[in-house]
């Protein structure tokens, strides 16, 4: 990319981030970008035809990024020392789902970039859930976890409950371990 660039991938792609986020999909627009950035639309069409470009390579950086760090992870403990890490990491990443799901608001017939882009992400989810899979598999294995409820159903409830919004403020130590519990344990009492 040109010399004469103003700002880096990291800055584009964190000011994506927060626009996305807090404004979605349809709001986003190159004009708020450039403001947000303090440069021209210009200078960002020189690198992406348009915003589905932009923000498909958003979530290309954003998955790399998790796959990394989540492959970095130690997994060579037991089942609860694995749930505990990944629980932990997940709550660091909490926004990685709601990110990706922006994927399926890019519409179809758009360009060869943006379309190898989104076949690059599906590549990546398939991965990702593979992983998580064999997570789950060593749960049953160390006879941790219920062998009959569905591998999707867990990840589904793992992924959902972490995203539940903390509205009352409750430490963020004291929230994760709560919904560690939950997700282990259940919430009725042994009563």
């Amino acid at each position: 990319m040109g010399r004469d660039r103003k700002f880096t991938d990291e800055e584009l792609f964190n000011a994506t981030k927060s626009m996305i986020i807090h404004d979605g999909y349809e709001a986003f627009t190159f004009s708020r970008l450039a403001a947000v950035l303090n440069v021209s639309r210009g200078s960002i069409y020189k690198y992406y035809e348009n915003k589905d470009e932009l923000i498909s390579e958003f979530l290309m950086y954003e998955m790399n990024r998790f796959l990394l760090e989540f492959n970095a992870l130690d997994k060579t403990g037991d089942f609860q020392s694995q749930f505990n890490l990944l629980i932990d990491f997940i709550f660091e990443h909490n926004n990685i789902h709601q990110v990706l799901e922006i994927i399926h608001q890019i519409p179809s017939n758009t360009t060869k970039r943006v379309e190898d882009n989104k076949s690059k992400l599906s590549e990546y989810h398939v991965d990702m859930y593979k992983q998580f899979q064999g997570f789950i598999e060593l749960g049953r294995k160390e006879n941790k976890i219920k062998s009959h409820i569905p591998t999707a159903v867990m990840l589904g409830m793992i992924f959902q409950t972490i995203a539940i919004p903390n509205h009352f403020a409750i430490p963020q130590d004291e929230w994760i371990a709560s919904i560690k519990e939950i997700l282990s344990h259940g919430m009725f009492s042994g009563e």
